[in-house]
């Protein structure tokens, strides 16, 4: 929920609880692909619109389509020195310009992660960590052929 909290602020809780899940998996997967290990301690699941952090959701979802306001008043931001903060908020600038329909369709690439372990009408399929690593290093070789 730190992760949460700390998109949302840099964000000036300017985010709905979609954006909020996309910036976040966009965040995790730099993560995973750079460090190898989760940013996020709560798995990613394969919803309908794409990778979903469950607990997240159902903290958030009272906001339905709206921007989320601050729930996370207990939680504890991120040190800023740690590589939590640098990649949430490295998301989170990389992501600014992006529209919500543009953040799924990024999540929604063919052969990523989410599409993967997606089964239509069926929330909790995990979204295996190996797949999120192999989604990274897909799109790092993109990048770097362009």
């Amino acid at each position: 929920m730190s992760a949460a909290r700390l998109a949302c602020e840099i964000r000036n809780w300017e985010l709905t609880n979609l954006e909020l899940q996309k910036i976040l998996y966009i965040a995790h997967m730099a993560h995973v692909g750079s460090l190898g290990q989760p940013l996020v301690e709560e798995p990613f699941e394969a919803w309908d619109f794409g990778p979903v952090v469950a607990k997240l959701y159902h903290h958030v979802k009272g906001f339905g389509s709206n921007k989320i306001r601050n729930v996370f008043h207990s939680v504890a931001l991120p040190d800023p020195d740690s590589t939590e903060y640098g990649y949430i908020s490295g998301a989170v600038n990389a992501t600014k310009s992006m529209t919500a329909g543009q953040l799924v369709e990024f999540t929604h690439r063919p052969n990523g992660a989410w599409i993967k372990s997606y089964l239509p009408g069926k929330r909790g399929q995990l979204i295996p960590t190996e797949s999120i690593l192999s989604e990274f290093n897909d799109w790092q070789e993109r990048l770097r052929s362009n």
